[in-house]
């Protein structure tokens, strides 16, 4: 009876990973799937004026009669100036200190490269964005290069991370931000379009060439 058991646990615990990673890459797919259309191009949801929140005296803000995306990179770049804290653990309650970490830099960094770079220029960097979140909906959906869609996921979900974790109007719970980064990191990890998605197919297509020594598939490979 124990060995029929030690027999199956391999297959247990394969079938299992399997299934959790799929669905952890689906679920990836549909979140960034759900976000796809309050920023369609080539308005992005700003409208026509394409405006932006203006920041006021009380360190806040006054929407500006802004949406879409720039409603977001506007806020973004309004709080960026403003101390932040984020992986808060308040132990006070315990007699213990408060835990964080402070981003301000990281945050002022980010709403420079918005002010200076990424507003001026939204109806370029508008089609980016979507189009990278779009491939993200796309890798996930099909398991077609998987370990690419989680890199950029990562690097997606990371700006947003810098940018709106914890700013105050609205609040914005910096797990909503960090909940995505490590879903990210699992499917840049795991690779899990291998189970149930187009990367499966690739791999046995590109073993062949790639231990053959072209560069192409030994590259194919790494993403999948």
């Amino acid at each position: 009876m124990l060995r029929l058991f030690d027999s199956l646990t391999p297959r247990f615990d394969g079938g299992i990973y399997k299934i959790c990673m799929v669905t952890a890459r689906l679920g990836l797919a549909y979140l960034f799937f759900t976000q796809l259309f309050w920023k369609l191009p080539p308005g992005f949801g700003c409208g026509a004026d394409f405006a932006f929140p203006k920041p006021t005296q009380d360190n806040f803000y006054d929407s500006n009669k802004s949406s879409g995306l720039c409603f977001w990179m506007g806020l973004e770049s309004i709080y960026a100036s403003q101390p932040r804290q984020v992986l808060v653990a308040d132990l006070r309650p315990a007699g213990l200190p408060t835990i964080s970490l402070n981003i301000t830099p990281l945050a002022e960094l980010n709403g420079f490269l918005l002010d200076s770079l990424l507003i001026p220029r939204i109806q370029l960097f508008g089609w980016l964005i979507w189009l990278a979140e779009f491939w993200i909906f796309l890798s996930m959906l099909l398991g077609l290069f998987t370990r690419l869609g989680g890199l950029v996921s990562i690097l997606v979900s990371l700006q947003l991370y810098i940018g709106l974790a914890n700013i105050p109007r609205p609040f914005e719970w910096e797990w909503s931000y960090g909940t995505i980064v490590l879903l990210s990191v699992a499917m840049l990890g795991s690779a899990a379009g291998r189970f149930l998605g187009v990367d499966g197919w690739f791999r046995q297509k590109l073993a062949t060439p790639a231990g053959n020594g072209n560069r192409l598939a030994k590259i194919g490979l790494i993403l999948t």
